[in-house]
C-alpha cells in the first residue's frame, strides 16, 4: 500500500511540475498568413492555410465555418494538428471563415480569423 501511495504521489508531482513549467501563451497572438482576410480564390484550387508558429504552444485548433462563426450554417472542420500549416483539396463556392487559436497543456490562445471566398 505504501508503495502505490508513493507512486500515486510521484505522479502527482510530475503532473503538477509540468503544469508549472508551461509557458504561459494566453496573452500572444496567432498570426495568420494565407488565406488573408478577404481574398478571393477559385473554385476547384487547393487551399494551404498558413499561419506563425507561436512559442510555447504544442498544438493549435483549427476550424473553417461557412459563411462565418457568428452564423455558421455549417462547421467544415475543427481539428487539433501539431503543424503550421492544412490543406484542403477545394471548396464549394462561397463564403467563409476560417480561424486558429495555440495550444498547449495549460494555456490557450484565442482565436486569430479571417475571412474568404471561393467563386
Amino acid at each position: 500500500m505504501k508503495k502505490i501511495i508513493a507512486i500515486l504521489i510521484l505522479v502527482f508531482m510530475f503532473s503538477c511540475e509540468e503544469i508549472i513549467n508551461e509557458q504561459n501563451i494566453t496573452n500572444d497572438a496567432i498570426n495568420l498568413f494565407a488565406p488573408s482576410e478577404n481574398v478571393i480564390l477559385k473554385t476547384g484550387a487547393t487551399i494551404t492555410f498558413n499561419w506563425e508558429a507561436l512559442n510555447g504552444a504544442t498544438d493549435y485548433q483549427f476550424q473553417i465555418a461557412k459563411p462565418n462563426f457568428s452564423n455558421a450554417s455549417q462547421i467544415l472542420k475543427d481539428t487539433l494538428i501539431q503543424k503550421i500549416d492544412f490543406t484542403l483539396d477545394s471548396l464549394p463556392v462561397s463564403n467563409y471563415e476560417w480561424r486558429v487559436k495555440a495550444l498547449n497543456s495549460a494555456y490557450e490562445t484565442v482565436y486569430a480569423t479571417n475571412g474568404f471566398v471561393v467563386e
